[in-house]
């Protein structure tokens, strides 16, 4: 399917004035979790609310990372999620979970994010 990057919008969940708007973000199914520089994070005010979580990386490595609560904006969709605290060297992506609260789907033809239809309901 190859890659691609998109831009989002980072916000604190209790406070939208605080944002930051990440330029290259890199579409990422395998990745469960959104992944933002934890300097970028902690400029918005958005906390550690868990701590010293384990995540395996594509190369098999085991990193400890933090996970506070933000606001995921990308065009008109937009949804709350957990993102993880990136350090120095670690990608940024958006994630499996993101882009289902968002309710997005990837286009592997045009390497873009499109609409992923009606939600599914019981």
């Amino acid at each position: 399917m190859g890659t691609f990057v998109t831009k989002c919008k980072i916000e604190n969940v209790v406070d939208r004035k605080k944002s930051a708007v990440m330029q290259k973000m890199l579409v990422d199914t395998g990745s469960e979790y959104t992944w933002v520089p934890a300097t970028t994070l902690e400029k918005l005010g958005i906390n550690r609310e868990k701590k010293d979580l384990k995540f395996v990386m594509a190369n098999g490595q085991t990193v400890t990372r933090s996970v506070g609560f933000a606001i995921v904006r990308l065009d008109k969709y937009f949804t709350v999620d957990e993102v993880v605290f990136a350090e120095k060297g670690d990608l940024l992506l958006l994630g499996a979970r993101t882009l289902e609260g968002l309710s997005l789907v990837i286009d592997p033809r045009r390497k873009k994010l499109v609409a992923a239809g009606p939600i599914p309901a019981a």
